[in-house]
């Protein structure tokens, strides 16, 4: 069983990517795949607001729940968010850190994190955005969450059936090494996973918890470590 992790900042597309990508993946490999939906959502639409500081654990605590319960039967399981954007949401709007220690324990528990890039339009949507002067904060909080943790990511960016393809990309190697593509099923993404690694360069991977050589924290690692030994003090 995988358990593949959607997160990003509002308006980032990940409610439909999340359900495109379950829909192809159970087309194209015959797995059991399930989508597990945002549980925030549910719970806005239920009552008619958003979540005051001490309702923010339940929540975490419940998408978890749901997870976990779609992993018992599914061989593949799309998290459409996991605890960890409750932590982080926590964390900006009520100065409240206490979400993220097991948020990230969690997180460790997928084999795949999708981070969505921040190249869609903003888009309103009930109660639960705020708008997208919080995209920003949001997006570097992630990122300093999970390389904090030492936890990788792949990035998922594009416009329509390219974001889907994105997602692919960095899917497909993880279906491969687990031998969750063979001959007879999920030829299609075989075919174009194959096709893909033979039009790129030659590249040293730089971290072992990420799917895709070319992946941008890579960079951002490398950034920080340059960062960290450099002289405080030019004098």
């Amino acid at each position: 069983m995988l358990r593949i992790a959607l997160i990003g900042a509002e308006s980032t597309g990940k409610s439909q990517l999340a359900q495109a990508l379950a829909e192809r993946l159970r087309r194209d490999t015959g797995l059991r795949c399930a989508m597990v939906p945002e549980h925030l959502r549910h719970w806005c639409e239920q009552q008619g607001r958003t979540p005051r500081a001490e309702e923010q654990a339940a929540i975490a605590a419940e998408q978890a729940r749901q997870i976990e319960a779609a992993a018992a039967t599914h061989d593949l399981v799309i998290c459409d968010t996991t605890p960890l954007m409750t932590a982080i949401y926590s964390q900006l709007l009520f100065r409240d850190d206490s979400l993220l220690p097991a948020a990230l324990d969690f997180q460790r528990s997928c084999e795949l994190t999708l981070l969505t890039a921040l190249d869609l339009p903003w888009v309103a949507d009930g109660l639960q955005r705020d708008g997208p002067q919080v995209q920003q904060p949001v997006d570097a909080a992630l990122r300093r969450a999970l390389m904090g943790a030492g936890l990788g990511w792949s990035s998922v960016g594009g416009q329509g059936e390219a974001r889907l393809e994105s997602a692919l990309n960095a899917i497909t190697p993880l279906l491969l090494r687990r031998g969750l593509l063979r001959s007879g099923r999920g030829q299609g993404l075989f075919t174009r996973l194959q096709a893909r690694q033979d039009a790129l360069p030659e590249q040293a991977w730089f971290c072992q918890n990420c799917d895709v050589p070319e992946c941008e924290h890579a960079s951002l690692r490398q950034r920080a470590a340059r960062l960290a030994s450099s002289d405080p003090d030019p004098r």
